[in-house]
């Protein structure tokens, strides 16, 4: 007979005593229906005496039953609800086959079925996960494809808790299995479920979890470790026991009423701590250890005085998760000392709530615990949209077999999740940047912002931000927005909400400064576009704006996009440039009912033209007037001809609208200074090449004086935006001075 662990009671023919056993449960949780885990616990006793399937045991002798009964011991210390821990007992039954899940649902309910099929689905990664060949503590050992699977899998966070704990239970039952088996549950264990209960916060499970699979994976490190450690056990346990009675002593004479107990460092994060700092042993500074745990966080802080007066600290040996929480959300203070007999020791202070949470992770949060002070809090929902996020772990994935093929689905979310720098989740749109995670915190920390840190890193205003990273947003006390976060070349933002932000800034500012900025916006890129021969009058009456300072102070506000103001001008420098340009390239072939650019509807090929009259560009409201003789003549929709047209001969007006792709590239020439370096061209080729822009003609003079580079492209590009874009990529790269088109007559 298979010894029964010693938390479970027995009646005295060795068999476990069910009610004896659920009334100690319900001392941890409370259980609203006890005769429901009664008869799930009697079922399961009766199909594991009724059955001999061993197919899927973990070693000789084991039970499903015990084993379910020690999956529910573990998830009733995560504090999990009743249907939770029926599922724990039956599942081990299911999943050796003595019994379907079917017969869970008529017996059990539909939620507890629910819960067991989950589990079940995420047997997958065991039958796919082949260690073979996998060098140990690679974490690089899984798959993007498993993150997803797992992502749409865990509809119930219940799921992912008890496939924990029955891992738990699988890595102790190995220990007098095969050395084949062991390895193989040890490396799955140590790839997948430690670092999923560090994720989610765990600790006690994670810490476990990872000490078993370290036992198996390395058996000699360990053995190492733990002898260093046995070594020293008494006189550790001795030292601490007088550290802990003089902390008593000082706290009670605070007025704190703190509880003080030791730990023993685990020996997998001692290995791995002198791995990753190539430590000695005897360098490991936090083996001795105690944690204080006080009720309120002020009484933190005032206990890390007191330990900084006892002793004196070590320098850089000093950590504040609570102004700076862990990605998993964990916060405490860590701290370590030269303690009495000049001893190192690590203390630990955290309150009671921080240390249920670093033990239960998200357990702690569970919606029936009703811990949240506040009662609108949504903390249960936010945790469970931040589990849903935090599982694509893209530098901890790598390929495990087939597994890609076999459960490849389509998960891409439009909104990503992001970490403040306190551990709260907010939801940003796919592709924002730090300036509109600034926007999305508070209107004043967009407007003050002036740099941002991403997991702790400084990284530009443009940075696009990925799911599960922590944001910093570094503000000044003065200043404001910078008008170049609305040029959407730069991309400094790119959600609506912050760009309507910006804009509405700029227009609570005065009209001076707006007009200033404005025209200094305009005359800088006319200049770069070498479109300097504006005409500001022809300019203002073509866009419908009554002077050239509403202009400018229209562009200064952001009321008016710069790119519009561009074209419009391009149009006048250049009126006939579009009939000339067409000639030089061969016309591509074009669909049925296009000509050029626009699109006549309900009809065939028509000969098109745009009006002299308004000069439509496109992206303008346009509307379609027949003409005789001359095909379909196209003005924009607020054009006075067009209306006074409307009003004589509306039968002639037809709908038109510009096509949807562009059929026609149109060369450019652009002018480069640059100081000369190794690679100046090649990178230029580069980004030209990564913006799918082909290049007609290339020159290059280097002054050896002044060690300038001139460079002369012609290029083709379809419109003046993307011309805009890249001469502003262009000027970005490095030792590059300036970028611009050049107007000069072409080369013979």
């Amino acid at each position: 007979m298979v010894q029964v662990r010693a938390e479970h009671p027995v009646n005295q023919d060795g068999t476990v005593d069910i009610d004896a056993w659920i009334e100690r449960i319900q001392q941890r949780v409370p259980l609203p229906e006890p005769q429901q885990l009664k008869r799930a616990c009697e079922w399961a006793a009766q199909l594991d005496r009724d059955t001999s399937q061993t197919e899927h045991r973990w070693a000789n002798g084991a039970s499903s039953y015990r084993t379910g009964l020690e999956m529910a011991e573990i998830l009733a210390d995560l504090k999990l609800d009743q249907e939770s821990l029926v599922a724990a007992v039956i599942y081990r039954a299911v999943r050796e086959q003595k019994t379907t899940a079917e017969d869970v649902r008529l017996r059990l309910g539909d939620e507890v079925a629910e819960l067991v099929d989950g589990v079940q689905r995420m047997a997958a990664i065991s039958i796919s996960h082949n260690p073979s060949g996998v060098k140990a503590f690679n974490a690089q050992s899984q798959v993007e494809n498993l993150r997803k699977m797992l992502v749409t899998m865990i509809d119930d966070v219940r799921v992912v808790l008890i496939k924990l704990a029955e891992r738990t239970c699988a890595i102790r039952a190995v220990k007098d299995a095969p050395e084949e088996k062991r390895y193989r549950v040890a490396r799955e264990v140590f790839d997948i479920y430690a670092p999923l209960a560090h994720r989610l916060g765990i600790g006690h499970i994670k810490w476990e979890l990872e000490d078993l699979s370290f036992r198996y994976l390395e058996p000699h490190k360990y053995k190492q470790i733990a002898s260093l450690l046995d070594e020293r056990r008494l006189d550790r346990q001795q030292y601490i026991e007088a550290v802990m009675s003089q902390l008593r002593h000082e706290l009670s004479g605070a007025g704190i009423d703190g509880e003080i107990t030791g730990r023993v460092k685990h020996i997998y994060s001692i290995w791995r701590k002198m791995q990753n700092k190539g430590l000695d042993f005897s360098q490991i500074y936090d083996v001795r250890a105690v944690r204080i745990l006080v009720p309120e966080v002020r009484d933190c802080y005032t206990a890390l005085g007191i330990v900084h007066t006892l002793w004196r600290h070590i320098p850089n040996e000093f950590d504040d998760y609570i102004a700076n929480p862990k990605e998993n959300g964990y916060r405490s203070l860590h701290t370590a000392v030269i303690g009495p007999e000049g001893k190192v020791l690590e203390v630990q202070i955290r309150t009671h709530a921080m240390h249920e949470e670093a033990e239960l992770g998200v357990c702690a949060h569970w919606r029936y615990k009703g811990t949240d002070v506040d009662s609108n809090s949504n903390a249960y929902e936010d945790k469970i949209a931040w589990l849903r996020q935090v599982l694509e772990w893209h530098e901890e994935m790598g390929d495990i077999g087939g597994l890609a093929e076999q459960l490849r689905v389509d998960f891409e979310p439009d909104r990503i999740y992001l970490f403040t720098p306190d551990g709260h989740v907010l939801d940003v749109p796919r592709g924002a940047t730090p300036l509109d995670f600034a926007y999305r915190v508070h209107t004043e920390i967009g407007h003050n912002c002036r740099g941002a840190k991403v997991n702790g890193r400084i990284v530009p205003l443009n940075y696009v931000l990925q799911t599960g990273e922590q944001v910093e947003i570094i503000t000044g006390r003065t200043g404001g927005p910078s008008r170049d976060w609305l040029n959407p070349n730069l991309g400094y933002v790119n959600t609506s909400r912050a760009r309507a932000k910006v804009q509405h800034w700029f227009k609570q500012q005065a009209r001076e400064q707006n007009v200033q900025a404005g025209k200094v916006m305009l005359e800088r890129e006319l200049a770069r576009m070498a479109l300097t021969g504006t005409d500001y009058a022809q300019l203002i009456e073509r866009l419908g704006i009554r002077s050239q300072e509403d202009l400018f102070a229209a562009l200064g506000s952001g009321d008016i996009r710069l790119n519009h103001v561009v074209n419009v001008a391009h149009q006048l420098v250049e009126p006939d440039r579009h009939a000339e340009q067409l000639e030089l390239i061969p016309r591509r072939q074009q669909k049925s009912g296009r000509r050029g650019d626009v699109h006549i509807q309900g009809v065939g090929n028509l000969l098109t033209q745009l009006a002299g009259c308004c000069q439509p560009v496109p992206g303008d409201p346009i509307i379609g007037y027949i003409t005789v003789g001359r095909g379909v003549t196209v003005h924009r929709a607020d054009c006075a001809t067009a209306l006074q047209l409307q009003d004589r001969e509306s039968e002639r007006l037809i709908e038109v609208s510009w096509g949807g792709e562009p059929v026609q590239t149109y060369p450019v020439e652009i002018f480069i200074k640059a100081y000369d370096r190794s690679g100046l061209l090649r990178d230029v080729s580069q980004l030209l090449a990564n913006e799918k822009i082909n290049v007609l003609e290339a020159s290059t003079r280097t002054n050896r004086d002044d060690n300038y580079a001139s460079m002369m492209l012609t290029l083709e590009v379809p419109n003046l935006h993307l011309l805009g874009r890249l001469l502003t990529r262009i000027g970005q790269l490095p030792n590059v001075i300036e970028a611009r088109r050049n107007r000069q007559e072409r080369r013979a």
